[in-house]
Parts: C-alpha cells; sequence; structure tokens
C-alpha cells in the first residue's frame, strides 16, 4: 500500500471535518509556555540556620504556593555572600533563579573585598527590599558582665582579651562588632566561621566571649538561658523583646540593620519581572507571614525597587566609613 504525503493545513481541515480538530488543538503545546513550567532555584548567598535563610525559607513556602511551582532555596554561602551572589548575576535571565541581596553581599563586599568577581551595578537587578531586623549583642553566660555599660568596662581593662563571632567577613554581624569597637574605644578579636549559626553554637560551647548576630537565631537561645542578651542593634527597642535594651542606649547613635531583598540577573524579560514582584508583594504583605517574621524579630519591608536601590546607595557609604575606620579586611 502506498501513503501520499499531504500539506499540514489539509491535514487539520480534514481532522476538523472528522470532529478531531478539538482534541488536536488540546495536546498541541503553546508556543511560549506560561511562567513558570518548572521549579524556580532561590539563591541564598548564605548557609543555612542564619536568618537569612530562615527568611528566605518561610517567603519561599508562600511564593510556592502562590505561583504553582516549587520555589526551591539554594544555600551557596561562603565570603560574606559574594559567591552565591556571583552565582545569581551568573545564572540565565529567565527568571528561573532569584536570589537574596543582603547588606553584606549589596553593601559590605564592595569596601571589604578588593576585587569582587562581579559587577553587583551592572550584574544584579533589584526587585524589592524583603525585611529590615537589628542583630543581638549577646556572650557566654560565663562573661562577667550583665549590661553594655559593663561589657565596655569590661573590655577597656582588657583589651583584646575577648572575642567576638560572626557567620564570616563582610556579613552585619562582624561589622557591627568593628562598628562597636570603634564607637566605644575597646579592642576586641573578630572570630569568622563558616555560618552563623556555627558562630552561635561555638560561643554557647564556649569558644568565643561573644556575638552580634541574626535577632532571629539569638533570641531562642537567649530564651532558653543558654546565653545572655544585652542589647538590640536599633535605634529602639525591639518589639519582639522589649526589656532588651538598644546598645545605642549606651552608645549614642550606634545602629546595625540587617536586611535583604531579591534581586535577578540583569535581562530578565519585563513581564516576568512583574509576574514575580507581583507574587512577592503578595506573599509579602500575607499575615501569618508577617506574624511568624515577627516572631523572629524581622520586619517586613516594602517599597518600590527604587527605594531598594537608594537603601543599598546609603549603606555602601556607611559602611564603606566603618571599615576605613576600622581596617578591617576579608580573612
Amino acid at each position: 500500500m502506498q501513503y501520499t504525503a499531504i500539506p499540514l493545513a489539509h491535514a487539520i481541515a480534514c481532522a476538523a471535518a472528522a470532529g478531531v480538530y478539538a482534541t488536536f488543538l488540546a495536546v498541541t503545546p503553546p508556543a511560549n509556555a506560561a511562567y513558570p513550567d518548572r521549579p524556580i532555584r532561590f539563591v541564598l548567598p548564605f548557609g543555612p540556620g542564619g536568618g537569612p535563610d530562615v527568611t528566605a525559607r518561610l517567603l519561599a513556602q508562600d511564593l510556592s504556593q502562590q505561583m504553582g511551582q516549587q520555589v526551591v532555596v539554594d544555600n551557596r554561602p561562603g565570603a560574606g555572600g559574594s559567591i552565591g551572589t556571583e552565582v545569581i548575576v551568573r545564572a540565565a535571565p529567565d527568571g528561573y533563579t532569584i536570589g537574596y541581596g543582603t547588606v553584606s553581599s549589596l553593601a559590605i563586599n564592595r569596601s571589604l573585598i578588593t576585587r569582587l568577581p562581579y559587577d553587583p551595578d551592572k550584574g544584579l537587578q533589584k526587585i524589592r527590599q524583603t525585611y529590615s531586623a537589628p542583630n543581638m549583642l549577646a556572650t557566654t553566660l560565663s562573661l562577667p558582665v550583665k549590661s553594655v555599660p559593663e561589657l565596655i568596662d569590661h573590655a577597656k581593662k582588657n583589651p583584646n582579651k575577648l572575642a567576638f563571632s560572626s557567620g564570616g567577613s563582610a556579613t552585619s554581624p562582624h561589622l557591627s562588632g568593628e562598628l562597636f569597637k570603634h564607637m566605644t574605644g575597646t579592642q576586641m578579636l573578630h572570630v569568622p566561621f563558616k555560618t552563623t549559626a556555627q558562630a552561635v553554637t561555638d560561643m554557647i560551647g564556649g569558644q568565643v566571649h561573644l556575638t552580634f548576630n541574626n535577632v532571629g537565631l539569638v533570641l531562642p537561645h537567649v530564651k532558653a538561658g543558654r546565653i545572655r542578651g544585652l542589647g538590640v542593634t536599633s535605634l529602639k527597642r525591639s518589639p519582639a523583646m522589649p526589656d532588651l535594651p538598644a546598645v545605642a542606649e549606651s552608645v549614642p547613635g550606634y545602629e546595625v540593620l540587617a536586611w535583604a531583598g531579591i534581586v535577578l540577573p540583569v535581562g530578565v524579560p519585563a513581564p516576568i519581572i512583574a509576574r514575580l514582584s507581583t507574587e512577592i508583594d503578595k506573599a509579602m504583605a500575607l499575615p501569618a507571614l508577617k506574624e511568624k517574621y515577627a516572631v523572629l524579630g524581622y520586619d517586613v519591608a516594602g517599597g518600590t525597587a527604587a527605594q531598594f536601590d537608594n537603601l543599598v546607595k546609603a549603606e555602601i557609604v556607611k559602611w564603606a566609613e566603618v571599615i576605613k575606620r576600622s581596617g578591617a579586611k576579608m580573612e
């Protein structure tokens, strides 16, 4: 038997006449599949367990439900967030890689790392800020101080005898300590760890004396009586812990706020950016998410991409001055 090839248009017409045209269209995929049609990677430039990790996972959970695709957190710690940030910059600009930009990766690193392997201005597109929060100054129970003034006095009497931990150089906990040293005239040693969680765990174990660390990570240990909280690094007390003083009550003007926002590699199509922005705005407005953030000591932040960009610019200037005065370097 011989078969004669016929044009596609004629075949469709024949199919329609046979009553199967609707079925033909139903199984033919659209030329451009709706976004998103596969999981989205959420690159976090820090390790698991810290404030950025916890807040990212809470946001990813709600975004997954809203967008009908899994938003999977991908921890890429190291070098104060620069390793993970480079992953974001180098990713395909198709909307399937989003990331966190933080005070460390977007502001501090510019002055602390001489040669960044990427240009944060040309390589990243800012979408919106998601949260802000103070760090907490906490000490081991064995350190004989129970207030910020007592810590300052003890540190002055014991120069370079106290060690404070952080989740790595260039992080806000690191620079919180450097700013504290400068404003109080004290001398303390900085001990960087690979993650903020390890920095707190080793302080509980007595390897270091104190930390200026993510409030969401430190607060549960303070409440459990494992370490002693002395103050928060915001200008005013935190609603999550109103009985804990602000460091600024003893050191006027002292302020450090950890913050984060959503960034994308440059070149993502405008319709995809619009979809992502809408979904992120919806997630951040959820009362349940706000409550979870508040329990951890984090304030949900909003605003436009331009406002996020202005925040980054202001923080770049602030931390450049702190780094220059302190002589801090990337270990």
